[in-house]
């Protein structure tokens, strides 16, 4: 039987058939995936074949479908192996806060270089606009002007008051999107507010850290009444760029992309070559200074905190 991958608990899968029927399987022995090495073999979102065992209601996974995409960070207690987030996706949505907690601009790109070396369109959920003082939305718009300009969409919302939750409703029919963000950025209150029958649990932010406390505890995914499937993941603190070659990193900066081929060497670094046109850019202040510094410290395998 064949069935959709909606919860992972690590040694367990709910796998949903066609027909809608949910069964917990399990692996059967060892399940590794040619080529990547990962903590986990499986993810949210993939699509498996399955069998029932014998006097039994669980199911045994047998086979990984091919995936079309994935999304990976390095795991944070074994640096040279990954954790798939979740697979098969149409969008991503990185949910940010400018305070309580703060989401860095280093953490903001290492996702988005993530997903373009994926082939994941993604875009920037700026949430708790309720909070926002005027030097607040100051800051927001600087920070909008930043992706904007690069080409990444940029929605702000209040999942507290409801505010333009339905332009985000919108963008997710008949789409598998994936949320992601730190712990305390408000990834379940919005998925509350999108559907509100689910009731997700969520936290207060932690009063002596600043940084928000673990409501998710595994990546699940929700089925929309208006057709498409939203993945909830457990918060992020820290997002290490894994499976991607220095000399490739440029090109998941779109605004390097676009300018490598004018660099004056083939090889060009962008970091102190000759006739580097990305480093005449950010010279010319058409390239964020914000944006070469995570290039900078993703090429130098520096890892990133909130």
């Amino acid at each position: 039987m064949q069935g959709l991958i909606t919860k992972s608990t690590g040694s367990w899968y709910q796998v949903q058939t066609p027909g809608g029927q949910v069964i917990d399987c399990r692996i059967k022995g060892k399940f590794r995936i040619k080529g990547i090495v990962t903590t986990n073999p499986l993810a949210v979102g993939d699509i498996v074949d399955f069998e029932m065992e014998p006097d039994s209601e669980n199911g045994v996974i047998t086979t990984l479908h091919p995936r079309k995409n994935y999304i990976i960070r390095k795991s944070v207690n074994l640096s040279k192996q990954g954790q798939i987030i979740a697979a098969n996706l149409d969008q991503a949505m990185l949910v940010v806060t400018l305070a309580s907690p703060r989401t860095s601009l280093g953490f903001i790109d290492r996702f988005l270089v993530t997903a373009e070396a994926y082939d994941i369109p993604a875009m920037l959920i700026f949430n708790k606009l309720d909070l926002f003082s005027d030097e607040g939305l100051e800051v927001l718009a600087d920070y909008k002007a930043i992706y904007e300009n690069i080409g990444y969409p940029c929605y702000e919302v209040s999942a507290l008051k409801g505010t333009n939750i339905e332009q985000v409703q919108a963008l997710l029919q008949h789409k598998v999107t994936l949320f992601s963000g730190h712990s305390g950025v408000g990834k379940s209150s919005l998925i509350n507010a999108l559907l509100p029958d689910l009731g997700l649990r969520t936290h207060q932010i932690s009063d002596w850290s600043d940084k928000g406390m673990h409501t998710t505890t595994f990546a699940e995914m929700y089925e929309l009444p208006q057709g498409g499937y939203i993945i909830d993941t457990p918060g992020i603190r820290e997002l290490g760029v894994i499976d991607i070659e220095k000399q490739e990193l440029s090109h998941f900066f779109p605004e390097m992309r676009e300018r490598m081929h004018d660099c004056r060497f083939n090889n060009c670094r962008h970091i102190n070559e000759p006739g580097c046109a990305v480093l005449a850019a950010l010279e010319e202040g058409e390239i964020e200074l914000s944006r070469y510094e995570s290039y900078l410290s993703i090429y130098n395998g520096n890892d990133t905190r909130a």
